[in-house]
């Protein structure tokens, strides 16, 4: 197949290319910009533009489709090029569901864990040389693509973002997968650009649940309200799978799993993840592995990329970087980090970066969620705001926000990164929360101040 990509560059879409490619098929791509990775990956595939922009004449009568990334435009000239040609143009998510429409599709949906969630079943399947076909959104250790598709593989495990599908296709992106194998872990209102109102967003929610294959089924956070109505309320007929947190401890900065075989040490910690992992084990239960082979596979897991990653560690600091931008996350983060280190002193640095998290209505949704902290940062770039066309967001809004009257707000990215390089880190932990870059902050210099 001759396929052409529209805003390559993406983490996603580039993943999809390299992975079209592996399989034998004639990929070519355009982008107007491109970032590392995805750059450097590209390059070494042959699949790099040699020039940055939009060329309608590499849009040809001889290209089987189109694959059209979020980043593009509705009026992109390729895109306009390719339905004046009538060529089949595909969202990402369109075309996953086509290469898998004869596969078992196994989707891990919600608004916060689904990364990890995935990232651990497609961890255990590999521990025990299970081969199935997948798609995640986060780099993982020892996996060369972050999405694999072959004709012989029975399962697909697909990460169900809730997202838009395409800049012409407004459904998002788990709508198109038609599971027969689904988890839903929590719902938190996000992605308020798109869904302006927590019902509009809830909607979806039930949408994916309804797109279930009769007969298949979902395994569900019990302990979330919003998602216990809603998969309960939904009259779809499928299997229901309540999960829970399963009970561990918590011992000199180790986390144990309690198992049937008794205490187990594991390597990640909090109880957003323990809750992760449960949900994970039912999900590898339905796809035909036993639970001592889930548990002995699941105590090598290390976590997934940006999700409680720690940068770097001393006798007297440690420091975790977090993808954690929304709320719920942001809350649940900090709060695993101090319950895995009670005796040290917690510095949370969170930075607002996303449009939803300068909405002043969202931004309430952030009281208390830096509570756990003993000392709490918050980091922005007033020009950021500037740039998503939206009203001002001031200090005092956010310290009035979080509720927290010792909260230390920084606007210049210089004042925020003195304040880290200057701290006193003695017995501490270190925790970076942002889906940004902290203002261009410098972490190898951090791993060598603190490491030191």
């Amino acid at each position: 197949m001759n396929i052409h990509f529209i805003a390559i560059g993406g983490s996603a879409m580039h993943n999809l290319a390299l992975a079209l490619h592996h399989r034998g098929y004639t990929i070519t791509g355009s982008d107007d910009i491109i970032f590392e990775p995805s750059k450097s990956r590209l390059e070494q595939k042959g699949l790099l533009p040699t020039e940055f922009g939009w060329f309608p004449e590499k849009v040809t009568g001889d290209l089987d489709a189109i694959i059209l990334g979020m980043h593009a435009k509705p009026d992109n000239p390729e895109l306009l090029h390719a339905q004046k040609l009538g060529i089949r143009i595909y969202s990402y998510p369109e075309f996953l569901y086509e290469q898998s429409k004869n596969k078992t599709r196994v989707v891990i949906g919600g608004s916060h864990g689904k990364t990890t969630i995935t990232s651990m079943i497609l961890h255990v399947l590999r521990y025990h040389d299970r081969e199935v076909d997948y798609m995640v959104g986060a780099q993982l250790e020892g996996f060369e693509r972050m999405v694999h598709l072959t004709e012989d593989n029975d399962f697909i495990v697909l990460e169900g973002d809730e997202y838009l599908s395409s800049p012409i296709d407004r459904r998002p992106k788990f709508h198109l997968y038609k599971p027969n194998i689904a988890l839903l872990s929590g719902i938190a209102w996000d992605h308020i650009n798109v869904f302006p109102t927590f019902e509009n967003y809830l909607e979806q929610f039930r949408i994916f649940v309804d797109s279930i294959v009769k007969g298949g089924s979902i395994a569900y956070n019990a302990e979330d309200s919003k998602v216990k109505e809603v998969v309960e309320r939904s009259e779809n007929p499928i299997r229901k799978l309540p999960y829970h947190t399963p009970l561990y401890s918590v011992e000199e900065g180790q986390t144990f799993l309690e198992t049937p075989e008794g205490a187990m040490p594991i390597e990640i910690f909090g109880r957003h993840n323990l809750s992760n992992l449960a949900g994970a084990k039912w999900i590898c239960q339905n796809m035909g592995v036993d639970e001592d082979d889930f548990y002995e596979a699941i105590a090598t897991f290390t976590g997934a990329s940006k999700r409680l990653e720690k940068i770097a560690e001393s006798s007297s600091v440690t420091v975790y970087k977090d993808f954690a931008h929304a709320p719920s996350k942001v809350s649940a983060t900090t709060r695993a980090v101090k319950e895995q280190y009670p005796n040290r002193r917690l510095v949370a640095c969170l930075e607002l970066h996303t449009y939803s998290s300068f909405n002043a209505d969202f931004l309430k949704g952030y009281r208390g969620a830096l509570d756990a902290a003993d000392v709490a940062v918050v980091f922005y770039l007033p020009e950021s705001v500037k740039i998503k066309r939206l009203k001002e967001v001031t200090p005092g809004q956010v310290i009035e926000a979080f509720q927290r009257d010792d909260l230390e707000v920084f606007t210049e990215a210089s004042q925020f990164h003195d304040f880290i390089f200057d701290q006193n880190f003695e017995n501490s932990i270190l925790l970076l929360m942002s889906s940004g870059n902290y203002g261009g902050l410098d972490l190898d210099s951090v791993r060598q101040k603190l490491s030191g």
